[in-house]
């Protein structure tokens, strides 16, 4: 009996900012598709304007999976992630369309392709130490015991990186040993879950970086316009949330709140957000730039959504694979 080829997967990945939720919106349009969210942020209830969530109207044309499925008091990981989208994209094919997953959370997508590899159980009682460790001492005395004991995790991350950090210490001390040597036995293992999917990466990104920064500002003040302060003062206000929490570390929520905590002036905060967010978009793409056989596009290309399409037709090697596919998908040139 002659293998069954696995059901196909469009990816549509990017740094933030870079025109995804658009595009996303046309090609399932075009493709039947059902959209799939890969965002660490938009998956947290409320959490709307610092993550340019899209507005009811747009979610009511174009529904996305897997966003406000989370309260964000309760901390979501890529584990959890890598479940619930792969239930989604099985609904998705048994209902006939293709899924497409989009966003920028980039180890969202790495879970999702490659597996997880077996990292213990987060201990809160371990982070909760490691966080007042890392308040009290700072990063670099933290970064300095994690190269003792693990020097190839430290070497591949910022002694300011306090999520990484901590998790990375976290792992060492629950576990017994380096997160790094559970990364090794992942990639010589191959994860032991790898996606049953053939996907079809595509990553949106300006050609030229100072573009994308000048898109960052203009998102960023528009936010503020819209009411970012009032929306973080709301969770701030609700004496159940912390910046140790993974939601209120999310770019922009975070130097809101310590400017709401009257740690900066507001000109500050603007200029701390604007660059945690180009460190994040610049973090983004050095991911994507080692992602296998991604096709690269400018999301401000007028021909943006024809060129996607002929990339996912040229990937489309099955009858089956794009069903229901509007016309000119399959066949003639995409206009």
């Amino acid at each position: 009996m002659a293998d069954v080829e696995p059901p196909l997967a469009v990816l549509l990945m990017g740094p933030t900012a870079s025109g995804k939720t658009e595009l996303a919106i046309r090609l399932r349009e075009a493709l039947n598709g059902e959209l799939i969210s890969v965002d660490s942020a938009l998956v947290y209830r409320g959490m709307d304007i610092g993550t340019a969530k899209p507005d009811g109207e747009t979610l009511a044309r174009a529904p996305h999976r897997l966003i406000d499925i989370c309260d964000p008091a309760h901390p979501y990981s890529a584990a959890d992630f890598r479940e619930d989208a792969l239930q989604a994209m099985n609904e998705a094919v048994a209902a006939g369309r293709t899924p497409i997953l989009v966003g920028g959370t980039m180890l969202y997508f790495r879970a999702l392709c490659f597996g997880m590899a077996s990292m213990p159980a987060a201990s809160p009682d371990t982070r909760e130490a490691l966080a007042r460790r890392f308040d009290e001492e700072g990063g670099e005395a933290l970064y300095g015991e994690l190269t003792r004991v693990d020097p190839v995790a430290a070497a591949g991350m910022h002694p300011n990186n306090r999520q990484r950090l901590l998790r990375a210490l976290e792992v060492y001390q629950v576990a017994g040993k380096p997160i790094s040597e559970l990364w090794a036995e992942e990639k010589a293992e191959g994860a032991g879950n790898p996606l049953p999917y053939r996907t079809i990466p595509i990553a949106l990104s300006p050609p030229q970086r100072a573009d994308l920064h000048q898109r960052i500002e203009r998102r960023f003040r528009a936010m503020l316009e819209q009411g970012l302060i009032e929306e973080v003062r709301g969770f701030y206000e609700r004496g159940d949330l912390s910046l140790d929490l993974p939601s209120m570390r999310a770019v922009g929520y975070r130097q809101v709140w310590e400017h709401i905590d009257g740690k900066t002036g507001y000109n500050e905060m603007i200029e701390r957000a604007l660059a945690a967010t180009r460190q994040l978009a610049k973090r983004q793409i050095t991911w994507l730039r080692r992602w296998p056989d991604c096709h690269w596009l400018d999301g401000g290309d007028p021909e943006c959504l024809g060129k996607a399409l002929k990339i996912i037709r040229a990937g489309a090697t099955l009858e089956s694979d794009l069903p229901a596919a509007a016309e000119g998908i399959k066949g003639g040139p995409v206009r």
